[in-house]
């Protein structure tokens, strides 16, 4: 059984830093995607930032709204993500989701945390 954990969420002012961490536990060698989307009240759930493994080394994609404020990283080794950010503004404020895949055989399965509030004052 994969469970995710998440953490880091909060209130703060805008202009002001959060850093959310995300650890995955259960029989899991390594994820192939990690990443981080997010819900505000009355919208859909969007991507917000991803980070991607493989033999080339990798990559990171991020939504347009964040992107030069927030910044993923990964750590493979502990299956762990984490989303830096900053220059937070109110219409940052939403539910934060972490998600991990991996593909086997050509069969992806994803796991995601539980959410954490992360809200931006003005």
């Amino acid at each position: 059984q994969v469970q995710l954990v998440e953490s880091g969420g909060g209130l703060v002012q805008a202009g002001g830093s959060l850093r959310l961490s995300c650890a995955a536990s259960g029989t899991i060698s390594r994820f192939n995607t990690m990443g981080w989307y997010r819900q505000a009240p009355g919208k859909q759930r969007e991507l917000v930032a991803r980070i991607t493994t493989g033999g080339s080394g990798g990559s990171t994609y991020y939504a347009d709204s964040v992107k030069g404020r927030f910044t993923i990283s990964g750590n493979n080794a502990v299956n762990a993500v984490y989303l830096q950010m900053n220059s937070l503004k109110p219409e940052d404020t939403a539910v934060y989701y972490c998600s991990m895949s991996y593909t086997s055989t050509s069969i992806t399965t994803a796991y995601w945390g539980q959410g954490t509030q992360v809200t931006v004052s003005s």
